[in-house]
């Protein structure tokens, strides 16, 4: 989740703009992804909407927005994940050659699909979760670091960061949706059970939220993060990590109001949420996997050494995988209680800073950034 690439150079606004009418303020690019220190206090939402943008960024005219983004000048750099040194040994599984720097991935157990994002040319790769062969290659309009389904059996939501836009893509065909223009450099999406689309734009500071029967609309942009990344749902609760911040902000999907945020620890990277109700966030800079409530506040933390990045989690066995991305492991843990209690660790390709996992077999799929390659590995096999 962490902008490795907010020093870049970015495409000039695109034609797709028009759509939302969106007028754009001075951009004030903040640079890396997030943090803050845990001992502040958990802070209250405001007290109602603004109709005035708060932030920078790109912001849709008409739209309604809440939210008051605080000073920054205090604030900490942003989390990054750690660099590890190639394996010494082979790692266990098969590995798929998929291109240049992947980073994003999600496994869909209804269609059997795993999507992978990769650069040089700018692709979402489809692979088979049963043969791990390459079914195809979709296009993307820039590059992007995040995926996630919009509900099993798809669409991928697909935030484009370079083209300022959300991509959602079929499952298994791969047809790319025409892309939605949702602010600046939009880093993760994430819908609610209710349908309501959430995109964090990292580099504008806003939350936008979409909603709409096929074509998507913006109906609301919140106006109260530095640099939004991470993003998780959780009934009508939808948990941000701001990785400036170093919180986790709750929003209501259903009425689209802000609910509250709690400090996130030193350095929140990603987020995911389980069957229980609870969002669990990979603290990279503090080396500790949090598990927080939706009202919110934290329930619990284990240590993880080595910069634990990616996530996901697997609720038919109830087990979250996490990712150290500076010791090329990836860590399982059992979630039946609110702390989580380690049951496996798995060697992995060279900086796996993005993890899948598939919900029917259990198998995983991570993403080696280094090497550009998808490992494939059964961790409960002998």
């Amino acid at each position: 989740m962490v902008c490795k690439d907010c020093h870049d150079s970015r495409p000039g606004i695109r034609a797709g703009m028009r759509r939302l009418g969106v007028a754009v303020a001075i951009a004030v690019l903040v640079a890396g992804c997030g943090g803050g220190p845990a001992e502040q206090a958990a802070s209250s939402p405001d007290a109602g909407p603004s109709s005035t943008p708060t932030t920078t960024g790109l912001i849709p005219t008409g739209v309604p927005t809440e939210g008051t983004r605080p000073p920054t000048e205090t604030l900490p750099p942003p989390a990054e994940p750690r660099s590890a040194p190639a394996p010494a040994q082979p790692p266990p599984g098969r590995q798929v050659t998929v291109g240049a720097a992947p980073e994003g991935i999600v496994v869909d157990a209804v269609t059997r699909t795993v999507a992978v994002a990769k650069r040089d040319p700018n692709e979402l790769v489809l692979i088979n979760a049963d043969t791990g062969e390459i079914t195809g290659r979709t296009p993307l309009p820039g590059h992007a670091r995040h995926l996630q389904l919009a509900r099993p059996g798809g669409p991928v939501l697909v935030p484009v960061e370079s083209a300022d836009a959300l991509v959602r893509v079929s499952l298994p065909g791969g047809d790319a949706r025409q892309e939605i223009i949702t602010g600046t450099f939009p880093h993760d999406a994430s819908q609610a059970p209710n349908g309501t689309v959430f995109v964090a734009n990292e580099l504008g500071g806003t939350v936008t939220a979409l909603r709409g029967d096929g074509d998507l609309e913006v109906v609301k942009v919140f106006t109260d993060s530095v640099q939004p990344a991470g993003l998780a749902p959780v009934g009508d609760r939808m948990g941000l990590l701001d990785v400036r911040k170093n919180d986790l902000t709750i929003y209501d999907a259903e009425n689209l109001i802000i609910v509250g945020s709690t400090p996130a620890g030193a350095g929140p990277t990603h987020l995911v949420a389980d069957k229980h109700g609870r969002m669990i966030a990979a603290d990279t800079r503090g080396d500790a996997v949090r598990v927080f409530s939706t009202d919110p506040r934290q329930l619990a933390e284990v240590a993880q050494p080595g910069g634990p990045y990616g996530i996901t989690y697997d609720p038919t066995r109830d087990r979250l995988w996490v990712s150290s991305s500076g010791t090329n492991e990836v860590i399982g843990y059992d979630m039946a209680e609110p702390t989580p209690r380690e049951v496996s660790r798995v060697a992995t390709v060279q900086n796996p800073y993005t993890v899948g996992v598939d919900a029917q077999t259990g198998r995983l799929f991570i993403a080696g950034v280094t090497d550009g390659v998808v490992q494939i590995v059964d961790p409960d096999a002998p």
